[in-house]
């Protein structure tokens, strides 16, 4: 019986120790942090430049996104025929940027954390609860966007959904944060404080809107010693040169231009017939029935099914078309293609230019084995059925013994190992 109360004396003890121990912890306060880069005009340029790269990239993986699942109100253009390749360059580019923006903008206000009381008011607790989830959400947005750039899904949820959703939270609880700070960001943009006068500048603990626009003010700040590390610009320019090389490294992949400069570059130069291959016909489980003698391409519409084996499509007369191929990781390229387009083969099994087509893959379970092709681009000359690669007969990996390739249009839906077209 007199265990039990010895033990919760022990307990006790023990506790009021801890507690002790860490009221001594020499935890700083935000006042302490010195450092120009704490400066809320820092703070408010970055966060600008931040809210650009993340809204380009947010409108961009939006669009890509009601591309690949169409409402009944969407419109996709064919034309231009690269408009996808740039929007969803865009997309990657717009994201990698935002990589050191985050980061610099996160220790441009990490002092804050340390701002005492920690809860001031209902508020303020709910204003640094939005700032949780922002900064949450958008480090998964980002660090699952790079895995996916690598094609590496170290996780068991499917990415294109769940990026998607997390996309939404990101971006309403940005135009949140935004709403909230928009005085200070205001007040940051539209007063220069006098050099010198870079530490932590915080409406909470102190307002320089009066007295730094006093001469003998400015003059005692600028005498008052410099701040610890770098200058407010020297940090702006080192986050400036961060983001633009980590761009230069990386828009290679879908800037032409950039490509010998790109050391991070992926995908492009690589590959079978000189196009990176996302997706092998062994991953398809495809070897033995692309390559079957008696296949045959299925086109069906309201007057019944035609068949045509891969002697009579080739006898069909066949256009050349160079068109890029763009993916969703952010990866384009451009190749020479050689096919029937598909006007002309609707036409030659007695249907119209213009309708939709639903195209059905050899692949069985692969989650883009089936695709919508809209009447805007079985309209398009350039949309073909394609045969041939760069010269060559298409590669079992591109597709043999036929696919898809339309302007303007994810690679993901782009579909290989055709066995039938459906008009719709």
């Amino acid at each position: 019986m007199l265990a039990k109360p010895r033990a919760r004396d022990r307990i006790a003890e023990v506790r009021a120790r801890l507690d002790e121990r860490i009221e001594k912890l020499p935890i700083p306060e935000e006042k302490q942090f010195k450092a120009a880069a704490h400066n809320e005009r820092v703070t408010a340029r970055i966060g600008l430049m931040l809210a650009v790269t993340f809204t380009v990239c947010f409108i961009t993986g939006l669009l890509s996104h009601l591309i690949q699942h169409p409402p009944e109100w969407f419109f996709w253009p064919s034309r231009p025929i690269w408009l996808y390749r740039v929007t969803q360059g865009a997309h990657v580019i717009s994201g990698v940027a935002s990589i050191p923006l985050l980061l610099a903008k996160l220790w441009s206000v990490f002092p804050k954390l340390f701002g005492r009381p920690v809860v001031r008011s209902l508020p303020h607790a709910l204003e640094r609860l939005s700032i949780l989830v922002l900064s949450g959400s958008a480090f998964f947005e980002l660090s699952t966007g790079l895995l996916n750039v690598a094609q590496n899904y170290p996780w068991g949820f499917y990415f294109p959904q769940v990026h998607y959703a997390v996309a939404w939270l990101a971006i309403g609880s940005i135009l949140v944060h935004i709403a909230v700070k928009l005085p200070v960001v205001r007040r940051a943009l539209t007063r220069e404080l006098p050099a010198g006068a870079g530490t932590t500048s915080h409406p909470e603990t102190a307002d320089h809107s009066e007295t730094t626009d006093r001469p003998e003010t400015a003059d005692r700040l600028e005498t008052a010693g410099r701040p610890d590390g770098l200058s407010r610009r020297g940090f702006l320019r080192t986050t400036w040169i961060a983001t633009g090389v980590a761009v230069v490294a990386t828009a290679g992949a879908t800037v032409p231009l950039l490509r010998n400069v790109s050391g991070l570059s992926w995908k492009t130069g690589k590959g079978t017939q000189g196009l990176p291959v996302n997706r092998t016909a062994v991953a398809a489980g495809v070897t033995r029935t692309a390559r079957d003698a008696a296949w045959r391409l299925s086109v069906v519409t309201a007057a019944g099914t035609k068949k045509f084996s891969l002697e009579e499509l080739r006898a069909l007369p066949q256009t050349t078309v160079m068109l890029p191929i763009a993916c969703v990781e952010g990866w384009s390229q451009s190749a020479v293609w050689r096919g029937i387009t598909v006007p002309s083969l609707l036409q030659a099994v007695g249907s119209r230019p213009g309708v939709d087509l639903r195209v059905s893959s050899l692949e069985k379970n692969g989650l883009y084995n089936v695709s919508m092709l809209p009447g805007e681009h079985t309209s398009d000359n350039d949309t073909l059925l394609a045969l041939e690669l760069n010269g060559e007969v298409l590669d079992i990996d591109h597709g043999f013994p036929c696919r898809i390739i339309a302007p303007s249009r994810p690679g993901v839906l782009q579909t290989k190992w055709v066995s039938k077209l459906e008009v719709l």
